[in-house]
C-alpha cells in the first residue's frame, strides 16, 4: 500500500486505487479516501471467511420467516456480504423479484426466442431496485447509531430510504430534491412515508451537493450509492439473476446508467465472484445513458477515457463537469431516474467497465419510450428509465455487437407507476398532455400507442367496438 493507516479485519472499506488502497474500519462513516480523495468499496479478506463451494448453496432456503436469509432477496446471499452479522440486518422484504423470459420483447429487439430476460425490480417494497442496496446501507448506519439518514433524490432512492425509515422507526429521512425534477408516483413516497422532503433550486446534481455538504455539517448518514454499503445491497440483483438462471452466466447485462451505482456493483459482483471460483466467466456488460444525460458515453465512448487498469485520467473529468457548469448545460430526459450529468459513481463504473469487457450506449427519448411500449405490452409495466435497458440492447443488436442467438438480461429499475404521466401520455390522444410531458421532451410519435376506444354508452355501440378491435 502507498499511503495512509491500514486496519485490517475480515470486512474492512478499501480505497479504490490500487496506487493508494488506504483501508478504513466499518465503524468510520466515509464516503472517499483522505489521502487521493477516490471513492471506497466493501471490501472482505476471504481468506478468513467461509465461502460458499458453489453458488448452488443459496438454492433451497428453509426456516422461518423471521431468518433474514427467507424474508430478503438480499440477505438470501448474506456470505457474498457479510460486513454485519445476520442478526444484525435490516429488511423489509425487499429482493423477491423476477426475471422473465421475454420472447415478445426479443423479437423488437432482434433477438432469437427465448434469449431476452427482463429482471424486473418494480416488485421492490418501494419499486424500485433501490431498496437492495438501502437494505445494506440501512444496516450500516443502524449499526452506527444513526438518528437521521439523508438522500438526494430524483425519486426512487428518497422513495426507497423513506420506507424503510417509516417501517423501522430507527432514524428520520431527510430528502433532497431539485426543482420540477421528480415524479409525482416518486415524491407521493416519500411524503406519505413521513420523509423531511428539502426541494432546493436546481437540479440533481445540485442537490447531490448540497446533500454531501449538509450531511457533513450536521452529522446526517448518507444513504446515496457514493456510500459504499449501497454497492453491497446491489450486488444482490445479479445473484439472483444467476440464481435464475440455474447459475449459468448470460453473455450481456444491460443496465440503465444514471449515477452509475448499479452497473458498478455488478462489475464488483461479477469480479467477486470470478476471484472467488464460483464463476468461470464474466458476462459482457452494457451501459445505456439517456441522450440528455449521456456524460458516460461522451467520455468513455467518444473521448476513449478508460479504468486503464486504476490509472485513469481525472483531469478529462473534471474538464468535462468544469464545461457542463461554465455553459450551464443540465441533464434533460423522459427518464427522470437516469437524469444525471455528474454521476457520483464514475470511476466505479470505468473499472466495471474494464472488468465486463463493457460499452456504453445513448438512445434517445423517443426510443425509450418506444421500447417501454413493448415491455408493457409484454406484460411488465416498468418506468421510462428502466426501458433505457432494452433500448440499448435494441440498439446493440443494430450494430451487431450483441449476437442475434446471445442471451442478454435487460434490467429494469422500477415499476410502471413511479410515472404514471409518461404513460398516459404515450397512450392517450390528448394533445394537451402529449405536448406537455412528451413533445417538450423532444418526442415527436407513439409509434405503439394503445388508445382508449370511445364509444357512445350504447349496447350495440359498445358490442361491436369490442367486435372490431379484439
Amino acid at each position: 500500500m502507498a499511503c495512509g493507516e491500514i486496519v485490517r479485519d475480515i470486512a474492512f472499506q478499501r480505497c479504490i486505487s490500487p496506487d493508494c488502497g488506504r483501508q478504513y474500519d466499518l465503524a468510520q462513516i466515509q464516503l472517499q479516501c483522505e489521502d487521493c480523495g477516490q471513492l471506497l468499496d466493501v471490501a472482505y479478506d476471504w481468506d478468513r471467511l467461509e465461502v460458499p463451494r458453489s453458488l448452488s448453496v443459496f438454492d433451497g432456503h428453509n426456516g422461518s420467516l423471521q431468518d433474514p436469509r427467507i424474508r430478503s432477496g438480499v440477505w438470501r446471499f448474506h456470505s457474498l456480504l457479510p460486513f454485519a452479522p445476520l442478526d444484525h440486518v435490516v429488511t423489509i422484504g425487499e429482493g423477491h423479484t423476477l426475471l422473465q423470459q421475454a420472447s415478445s420483447v426479443a423479437g423488437y429487439v432482434g433477438l432469437e426466442a427465448g434469449e431476452l430476460y427482463l429482471q424486473y425490480e418494480g416488485m421492490n417494497p418501494s419499486g424500485s431496485f433501490k431498496d437492495n442496496g438501502m437494505a445494506a446501507a440501512f444496516t450500516h448506519a443502524a449499526r452506527m447509531g444513526a438518528k437521521r439518514a439523508a438522500c438526494a433524490s430524483t425519486g426512487n432512492t428518497s422513495a426507497s430510504l423513506a420506507a424503510f425509515c417509516s417501517v423501522t422507526r430507527q432514524m428520520k429521512a431527510i430528502i433532497f430534491i431539485g426543482s420540477g425534477k421528480i415524479s409525482f408516483g416518486k415524491l407521493s413516497q416519500a411524503l406519505d412515508y413521513g420523509a423531511l422532503t428539502v426541494q432546493i433550486k436546481g437540479d440533481f446534481d445540485d442537490a447531490m451537493r448540497r446533500v454531501r455538504e449538509v450531511a457533513g455539517k450536521l452529522g446526517i448518514y448518507l444513504v446515496n450509492s457514493v456510500n459504499p454499503f449501497r454497492l453491497e445491497g446491489q450486488k444482490t440483483v445479479m445473484f439472483r439473476v444467476l440464481q435464475s438462471l440455474n447459475w449459468e452466466v448470460p453473455d450481456w447485462i444491460v443496465v440503465p446508467g444514471g449515477n452509475l451505482g448499479n452497473s458498478s456493483a455488478f462489475g464488483k459482483a461479477f469480479a467477486e465472484l470470478f476471484a472467488l471460483g464460483l464463476i468461470q466467466r464474466i458476462p459482457r456488460l452494457a451501459v445505456i445513458n439517456a441522450q440528455g444525460a449521456n456524460t458516460l458515453y461522451q467520455l468513455y465512448e467518444q473521448q476513449g477515457l478508460r479504468w486503464n487498469r486504476g490509472a485513469p485520467q481525472p483531469g478529462e473529468v473534471d474538464g468535462y463537469y468544469n464545461q457542463l457548469e461554465a455553459t450551464g448545460q443540465r441533464a434533460t430526459t423522459i427518464a427522470s431516474a437516469i437524469e444525471i450529468n455528474q454521476p457520483v459513481n464514475f470511476y466505479k463504473c470505468l473499472r466495471a467497465l474494464e472488468t465486463c469487457d463493457g460499452v456504453v450506449r445513448e438512445v434517445s427519448d423517443q426510443e425509450i419510450l418506444d421500447a417501454k411500449a413493448q415491455v408493457g405490452a409484454g406484460g411488465l409495466g416498468c418506468e421510462p428509465a428502466s426501458a433505457a435497458s432494452v433500448a440499448g440492447a435494441k440498439k446493440l443488436r443494430g450494430e451487431g455487437v450483441i449476437g442475434a442467438g446471445d442471451r442478454v438480461v435487460c434490467v429494469l429499475t422500477g415499476h410502471l407507476l413511479k410515472d404514471p404521466d409518461a404513460t398516459v401520455a404515450y397512450h392517450t390522444d390528448n394533445k394537451e398532455m402529449f405536448e406537455r410531458v412528451l413533445a417538450s421532451r423532444g418526442v415527436e410519435h407513439t409509434n405503439f400507442a394503445n388508445r382508449a376506444v370511445v364509444v357512445p354508452n350504447d349496447l350495440d355501440q359498445i358490442v361491436g367496438a369490442i367486435e372490431k378491435h379484439a
